[in-house]
């Protein structure tokens, strides 16, 4: 089943090569923090369409319109992911402060343990606010949802911790992949180019060739690798959030 939702989301990110590009462009606009939010708020409407829809469904992806509702959107989602975040954070203050006031061998050895459970409890915050905001797509957008420890705990327990773990790992592992893949690839032709240049004497012209295609490799993650692993984590969200 975990399969099928990693096809249908890998299948499901590359409907729109447009969508992918405005994307891209609010990704490359983020620096001004204000885009950011609509990354988020189009994050959560895949969310939301994989809430309400099926694995190897024909769910279209949503359009990029209505920024104002967009934009409130993605607020929300972002509050989600920071209080969510906020335990392990403090978890891990309390830990250095603790253990700075020790020293010695007792402070490593506490930063150690501190560092394994602010681990854990990353995960587990992690998993919380991915269910979190699929929760709060499945009841009207309303962010007190995101909050329902007890209902999300008892969907997790029903879609079962093991399959959410393993899933989330997963995705990370596809997402990491697909970036290695794609960069090493254009890196890998221009490279070739670059030494094939070099070999006639143009050393400069290798050299050029070369930083091309870094820079070709970072637009592409930017504009399309970005968006596109955006979109497939939304929709893992969605559907795993399905299977209670």
């Amino acid at each position: 089943m975990i399969l099928d939702i990693y096809k249908d989301s890998l299948e499901y990110s590359a409907k729109d090569l447009k969508t992918l590009l405005v994307l891209g462009v609010t990704y490359f606009l983020s620096f001004l923090l204000l885009p950011m939010f609509l990354i988020y708020g189009y994050s959560y409407r895949v969310t939301k369409i994989s809430v309400e829809g099926m694995i190897n469904g024909n769910d279209p992806l949503p359009a990029f319109d209505n920024i104002i509702d967009m934009f409130v959107d993605g607020i929300k989602v972002v509050l989600v992911y920071l209080i969510y975040l906020i335990v392990p954070f403090i978890v891990f203050i309390l830990f250095a402060a603790v253990s700075s006031s020790i020293g010695g061998y007792g402070e490593s050895a506490l930063m150690a343990i501190g560092s394994v459970i602010t681990v854990v409890l990353i995960l587990f915050a992690y998993i919380m606010s991915m269910f979190g905001v699929a929760h709060m797509a499945s009841n009207g957008d309303s962010l007190s949802k995101a909050f329902d420890y007890k209902e999300i705990i008892e969907i997790i327990k029903s879609v079962g911790v093991t399959r959410s773990l393993g899933a989330y790992i997963g995705l990370t592992i596809i997402c990491a992949a697909i970036y290695a893949v794609v960069f090493l690839l254009i890196l890998f032709v221009f490279g070739f180019f670059g030494i094939f240049t070099g070999t006639l004497g143009f050393d400069m012209a290798a050299g050029g060739i070369f930083v091309a295609g870094f820079f070709i490799a970072y637009f592409v993650m930017l504009f399309i690798v970005g968006p596109y692993t955006m979109i497939m984590q939304s929709r893992v969200s969605g559907l795993l959030y399905n299977l209670n």
